[in-house]
């Protein structure tokens, strides 16, 4: 029988790597559901909201290089935005096929009819519509080139017609190249860099994403200097580990020793690292930023020298250039600030908190002291990002994914679905919000589904805790941040998954053990103090100033027991604070 389109098109997929398609079936997509069964060597993930699908493959493409997403016309594929803006955003490789009605119905204004082109151009770096066979291969292969290599989506628009067509020999290439390049600033640059480097004495490190797979180069380079070493959320898994130098993160999710270290040095290296939050920035010393990515040198701050280059081929390079220094009184100074930090953070986990107000910094510590060596977590934008972010530890062989540049609800559970598929011999954790799970609960059936021993721990507060604080620095009384929930845990065994409710703290750890040892998937359902605060870095008077106008609004209004709980919950931040 004849090769048609849509055969042609999962044997090029088959060819690039992929493994699996997360996809809801239906019209359009038929032809290519049906090509996948014929094929045999890879899944049909049949997830119950292409969101969750578009997060799934968002996983699995930071994991393992390449992952797909399918979504059928019109509703099925404008479903997948929210995940791909997310992939997009993370520099995940994406192959996101989004069919459509058939060619000669284009511009009827048909049923489920959208424009792909103007849909999908501003979450993805390469964007076509294949309405002839013979462009389907060649625009598959640049796409697959353009994502892998520019690093986020690639759209393919499919006309459910032309996948029945017969597919056509093209003259073009249809292999898939990955070879990566070394890429340093020139020699010249490199010894500038380096004379600035041995002429400064108090020197931070910031290191982001782009610092990944340079561990070992960024700690011989903070030795020599005697430079501390801070880091943005998405590094800390690759840079803290074996750290001696390390003194945690800085903005919005950071602590006080890194946003210090910052201030108080006179010369900031700032490696692969975008970080978007530019109040948090110094403005009294110099600043260096090494980037792999030219365009995004000085948006976020005055820099001084601007070098392109990846940074472990930069620092390769520039290590033999630096001179090894020998005052480490500033390095000793703001280890010691870290090491305050670090006691007054332990506070929070040694009070474990009271019966269905069980403190979330000891549920992350506890989460982090028994997950495996290697484990995949995941976090859900919101309060549970915060406790993720500063109470599980690195190892080295750890990965910490979450929604941290789109910033979207919803993206753990799903995101925990993607790395279980990818990397099935590793344990995987999510760290869940009520409000987030909520959003997408339905695809706790495609876990049980697939029987993905996931491990889904709810942080219950019975809110949006991170609006909530939002509304209250700002001054303004929580309102519609409240959340009635189901029985998180019945609902999961409802739908086939192994349900556990932890109401009291001294339950916690046996629960958590038990879960985890479950060898399928497993809700933890744990009910966590709903006025537990998260305290920036960076504290503004202007934020003290709206929390004493909100807990006075609040009074105003009749709410006092919130008041005391509130103030009861948080009593050593704000003996900080005073």
């Amino acid at each position: 029988m004849a090769k048609n389109v849509a055969d042609q098109l999962v044997q090029m997929l088959v060819s690039a790597g992929i493994k699996r398609i997360y996809a809801v079936t239906g019209d359009s997509l038929n032809q290519v559901n049906d090509a996948v069964r014929r094929e045999g060597s890879i899944q049909w993930i049949h997830v119950r909201h292409e969101e969750a699908g578009a997060y799934a493959a968002g996983a699995e493409a930071q994991l393992n290089g390449l992952a797909c997403c399918a979504g059928s016309s019109g509703p099925g594929h404008v479903h997948l935005i929210n995940g791909l803006y997310d992939a997009h955003r993370l520099g995940a490789p994406v192959i996101a096929i989004a069919s459509t009605v058939p060619t000669h119905e284009f511009g009827t204004e048909y049923f489920q009819e959208t424009n792909t082109i103007k849909l999908f151009d501003d979450c993805s770096y390469y964007n076509q519509i294949a309405t002839t066979p013979k462009q389907l291969p060649r625009m598959l292969q640049a796409g697959i080139q353009t994502a892998i290599h520019r690093k986020g989506v690639a759209v393919i628009g499919l006309p459910g017609d032309i996948t029945n067509m017969d597919a056509e020999d093209i003259d073009s290439s249809l292999k898939i190249y990955t070879n990566v390049p070394e890429i340093k600033p020139t020699a010249a640059d490199l010894n500038e860099l380096a004379a600035l480097l041995n002429k400064h004495q108090k020197i931070t490190i910031f290191c982001g994403i782009g610092a990944a797979g340079a561990h070992d180069e960024v700690v011989k380079l903070s030795q020599k200097l005697n430079a501390t070493v801070a880091y943005s959320f998405r590094a800390k898994m690759d840079i803290q580990y074996d750290n001696p130098n390390e003194i945690g993160m800085t903005g919005l999710l950071g602590l006080p020793a890194a946003y210090h270290s910052m201030h108080e040095s006179d010369l900031l290296v700032m490696l692969g690292t975008d970080f978007p939050y530019s109040p948090f920035m110094p403005t009294g010393c110099k600043i260096v930023q090494v980037d792999l990515k030219p365009e995004r040198i000085g948006r976020r701050a005055k820099v001084d020298m601007g070098l392109c280059g990846s940074v472990k081929d930069t620092l390769t390079a520039l290590l033999p250039l630096v001179n090894q220094k020998t005052d480490d009184s500033f390095l000793k100074a703001q280890l010691k600030i870290y090491s305050e930090v670090q006691g007054k953070m332990q506070t929070y986990v040694d009070d474990h908190g009271k019966k269905d107000s069980i403190h979330p910094e000891f549920v992350a510590s506890t989460i982090s002291d028994l997950a495996a060596n290697d484990a995949i977590f995941t976090v859900d934008t919101g309060m549970s990002c915060v406790w993720g972010a500063r109470y599980i530890r690195a190892t080295g062989k750890r990965t910490m994914l979450g929604s941290f540049n789109h910033g979207s609800m919803a993206n753990a559970m799903p995101q925990a679905m993607g790395a279980a598929l990818a990397c099935p011999h590793r344990q995987v954790i999510a760290l869940c919000g009520d409000g987030g799970l909520s959003m997408l609960l339905g695809d706790l059936a495609t876990i049980a589904q697939y029987k993905l021993p996931v491990k889904i721990v709810v942080f219950n507060n019975h809110s949006l805790g991170m609006v909530k604080l939002e509304m209250e620095v700002a001054g303004l009384p929580d309102w519609q941040t409240d959340m009635v929930n189901p029985d998180f845990a019945m609902v999961a065994e409802a739908m086939g998954i192994k349900g556990f409710t932890v109401n009291e703290p001294g339950d916690l750890k046996k629960t958590l053990q038990e879960a985890f040892a479950h060898k399928g998937p497993a809700l933890i359902n744990v009910m966590t103090d709903p006025n537990a605060l998260a305290m920036p870095s960076k504290i503004e008077f202007e934020q003290v100033k709206g929390m004493a106008l909100s807990m006075t609004k609040l009074i105003l209004n009749g709410r006092m027991d919130e008041v005391l709980d509130t103030v009861k919950a948080n009593y050593k931040h704000l003996k900080d604070i005073l």
